[in-house]
């Protein structure tokens, strides 16, 4: 199968890469390579390549600076999305769309299924979910959403954040109020190449690992795995200003994706899998370090 990833260099994006590289024929473009807000651009890539897999990892993800550029947001973020699905349908490709947690309003008090009614709360997540909207010019489309992804080549995370606190001693400030269900970037890959496999129903789906925990939580259970003082900083929410509001519960159910045959490990699985790559990858770079190479 020939696969077109877009975003290819991001956290999301380097993940679908390392996964499907060894399995398919793999086209991976970088936002350099393939700018979406130029809708000739993606037409004429699609109609090149001619993949039968599109996944679309580009994003504008800068929450705070989509309320001083919505513009860009709204480009990549949507207008990129429509061209893609309608390349996509144009080729009779199946198209893959990441979404994101942020369209909810975060008032819920129980994980949010698909059903539940998006609440947009700024530019970024209204363009989120724009871009899910138009993903379906995409007969043959998934809408997965995702949230506090970790792990891949390009991890530059907030549980990486506080992974490297955390061995370095230094206090790791973490939301104790905040709810989310972390998930990781390889996890979420096998799971779309699951539901590709298995030909499930197109449509939306939360694409998240098992459980919830707040950021506090998360935190805790990395200092249990590291053995390591524990040097969390507890933050309320509400005493944190931003710009661009945020949703406070952000869990998402995944039993939808369970009943179409694919199970997700639970967070505290993934977690425990990444902290033993994010382990070998410290201990290579000192051995490297040691040896002068």
């Amino acid at each position: 199968m020939k696969v077109l990833i877009t975003g290819a260099t991001g956290q999301l994006g380097s993940a679908a890469h390392a996964h499907f590289a060894g399995r398919h024929d793999v086209v991976a473009l970088s936002r350099a390579a393939l700018d979406l807000s130029d809708a000739t651009a993606v037409t004429d890539r699609v109609e090149a390549e001619r993949p039968e897999l599109i996944l679309n990892c580009a994003a504008y993800t800068n929450v705070d600076g989509a309320e001083d550029h919505p513009l860009e947001a709204l480009r990549v973020n949507a207008i990129g999305v429509q061209s893609l699905a309608r390349a996509a349908a144009d080729h009779d490709a199946v198209l893959v769309h990441y979404s994101t947690d942020f369209v909810f309003d975060g008032r819920a008090a129980s994980p949010y299924v698909e059903t539940d009614a998006p609440r947009p709360q700024g530019v970024y997540a209204a363009s989120k979910l724009l871009g899910e909207w138009l993903a379906a010019a995409c007969p043959s489309a998934y809408v997965l959403r995702v949230e506090s992804l970790f792990g891949g080549p390009a991890a530059k995370s907030s549980v990486d954040k506080i992974l490297d606190a955390l061995s370095g001693g230094r206090p790791a400030p973490v939301f104790v109020d905040r709810i989310v269900s972390p998930s990781y970037v390889f996890d979420v890959v096998t799971a779309t190449e699951e539901l590709i496999a298995r030909a499930a129903p197109y449509g939306l789906y939360h694409c998240v690992n098992t459980g919830s925990a707040t950021w506090h939580e998360l935190g805790e259970a990395l200092v249990r795995r590291l053995a390591c003082s524990n040097t969390l900083q507890p933050v309320s929410f509400a005493s944190v200003s931003m710009k661009a509001v945020r949703p406070r519960y952000c869990a998402l159910s995944n039993d939808k994706l369970r009943r179409a045959g694919v199970d997700m490990p639970t967070w505290q699985n993934a977690l425990d899998r990444y902290v033993a790559r994010w382990r070998a990858r410290r201990e290579q770079g000192a051995r490297e370090l040691g040896t002068g190479e």
